[in-house]
């Protein structure tokens, strides 16, 4: 089993055991073994083979380890069925509502027997919870707010999560003797924010008719299905365990570039396309590009070959979303896109000086692992109390430890000194001058209070940024990906203060955000806006989380020249806003 899929039966069972009112420390105990496993930088259910290697692992003592080896043998541990038999399945599902914690689910199922989102929406409009503590209208509101929220992205999953599953999928396909290549299409190769489903074309000799069926079964029997939709002659659907669902098609080589382009959408991208080839005398369909007059097909084993068939330059898939990639491609004036290799640093980062999971060094030593020549350490603002942020005298220490950490480093990679400090509700910052003034870099983002009017939110976030110190504005709307929309505010108006100001715009690639999102860094580029991307890690694993911000810098069609950390250290320096010493 995957660590992810290992932390989540933890964090799950701890869920419900606080729901059921178990032991305090029993609750703790999952819940820090389900963090161990999430951060480790081991495959910990190999772990299982020697359960002594587990007992090493901070945290695990023997009675987890043992839970650890119970899953990695049966798929499953024995008291997380035993107690979602108790509370039903779907009171997690009640848990991803927004503010719904395992004591709120709680109190709903004491008093109500309440265990699914339709019975606490029903609950909800009957009046069932009024005489409940914090149940006034407000809240009630808020709840069938939230309800709306999530059902609008239910059946969606994070791109993270759809990548992972495609690459584990991806690696079974490939065991099977005689297929050659396996490709994710459709909104993951497109690099959508957020993904419905999957789909996978597989070619090879063992896709040949006469041999077909044989892989067929082979994709059939995947450990990881939870149900089987449907068996074809050269096609298999089926739904994961956790839900998303996947059709993988067996395809000829000579198809196999036109299969390729047409699952991979977007449907608005190929009916214009469709519509060239039309005009041009041809027919396009996921089989092949024929002549209209005679049927004979085109070469289409490649993507390449069918663009130019069509007179175009083969558009890569993050721009197929009919914006008018189609006319730059025939006009060959497509960019030329930003790839990950282009950066150079990461400037928002935590350690466990706040929420984070490492040390200022480890974080260093992993950034210099991935090629980058500078990071900024950007730790939380004494607002979030929740994340144990600091205040002006912590920052003050940890300004100094972080360039001790860099002058030990130096000649290695840069660190510089920063902070990702609180938008306050007036628009404040959550430190003072005199402290921001000594950082490298200031983050200023909205952490709280979201649910102001967007005149109010403008003017607060207008406010911020005016503060000389600010060089970037952070994941600035707030979004959490099928949690949290956007809250309300001008973008405009802040994007074009930010271009006046020299404040860059943070592209926040962490899958639980994504923000700004492909559009607005469409906007951010025409108005003027300095842009950077970041990967807000809490721990050095997540810095691995780069790829899906390129993902959609590509999908706004930027270029390396850009994004500011696609710079040196220097350039940088002199590119953000300049500091008032």
């Amino acid at each position: 089993m995957e660590n992810r899929q290992i932390a989540q039966i933890l964090s799950e069972t701890a869920d419900l055991l606080e729901v059921s009112a178990a032991d305090s420390f029993r609750i703790r105990s999952y819940r820090r073994a389900a963090e161990v496993v999430e951060s480790s930088t081991v495959a910990v259910g190999q772990l299982a083979a020697e359960p002594k290697k587990l007992l090493e692992l901070p945290g695990i003592g023997k009675g987890m380890a043992a839970n650890i080896v119970e899953m990695e043998q049966t798929g499953a541990l024995g008291l997380h069925q035993e107690m979602l038999a108790r509370y039903k399945p779907s009171m997690l599902e009640l848990l991803r509502l927004p503010g719904m914690g395992p004591k709120t689910v709680a109190l709903f199922w004491d008093a109500a027997q309440i265990s699914s989102i339709d019975e606490l929406e029903t609950a909800c409009r009957e009046g069932r919870l009024d005489n409940l503590p914090r149940c006034g209208p407000k809240q009630v509101a808020k709840l069938l707010q939230g309800i709306a929220d999530y059902r609008k992205h239910a059946g969606r999953f994070h791109l993270d999560d759809a990548d992972l599953a495609a690459e584990r999928l991806t690696e079974y396909l490939r065991s099977f003797p005689g297929i050659e290549r396996v490709t994710p299409a459709g909104s993951l190769r497109r690099g959508r924010d957020t993904v419905g489903d999957l789909d996978f074309l597989v070619t090879g000799p063992a896709c040949a008719e006469d041999r077909v069926a044989a892989v067929v079964e082979h994709v059939a029997g995947y450990p990881l299905i939870a149900d089987v939709i449907g068996k074809g002659q050269n096609k298999v659907s089926f739904r994961l365990r956790q839900g998303l669902q996947v059709d993988v098609r067996m395809l000829p080589e000579k198809s196999y570039g036109a299969a390729l382009q047409y699952f991979t959408g977007s449907k608005l991208h190929n009916v214009t396309l469709r519509q060239r080839a039309l005009k041009m005398g041809y027919t396009l369909n996921e089989y092949a590009l024929a002549r209209l007059d005679d049927g004979s097909a085109l070469p289409s084993s490649t993507e390449e070959e069918i663009y130019a068939a069509l007179g175009m330059d083969w558009i890569p898939p993050e721009l197929r979303e009919d914006l008018g990639e189609i006319e730059a491609a025939a006009q060959h004036r497509l960019p030329v896109l930003i790839e990950q290799s282009d950066i150079r640093g990461d400037l928002h980062m935590h350690t466990n000086a706040t929420d984070g999971k490492n040390t200022i060094r480890e974080m260093a030593e992993a950034a210099l692992e991935r090629g980058y020549s500078y990071i900024a350490i950007t730790d939380h603002s004494k607002n979030l109390a929740m994340t144990n942020g600091l205040d002006d005298a912590r920052a003050l220490e940890h300004i100094a430890r972080i360039r001790a950490v860099d002058r030990e480093m130096a000649g290695s990679i840069r660190i510089f000194p920063g902070i990702e400090v609180d938008i306050l509700v007036d628009g404040a910052l959550d430190l003072s001058d005199d402290v921001l003034a000594q950082m490298d870099v200031v983050v200023a983002s909205v952490h709280s209070y979201f649910n102001q009017p967007a005149k109010q939110m403008t003017e607060r976030i207008l406010r911020a940024i005016e503060n000389p110190f600010v060089r970037i504005l952070g994941h600035p709307t707030g979004r959490l990906l099928l949690r949290r929309e956007p809250y309300e505010f001008d973008l405009d108006a802040v994007l074009r203060r930010s271009a006046e100001l020299g404040v860059a715009v943070e592209h926040n690639a962490y899958p639980d955000r994504l923000d700004l999102n492909d559009r607005n860094l469409r906007r951010a580029k025409e108005l003027g806006c300095k842009i950077v991307v970041n990967t807000d890690a809490h721990h050095t694993s997540h810095l691995e989380k780069m790829r899906y911000g390129i993902l959609q810098l590509r999908r706004a069609g930027l270029q390396a020249e850009d994004v500011l950390n696609t710079r040196s250290a220097d350039d940088l320096l002199q590119r953000l806003r300049p500091r008032i010493l």
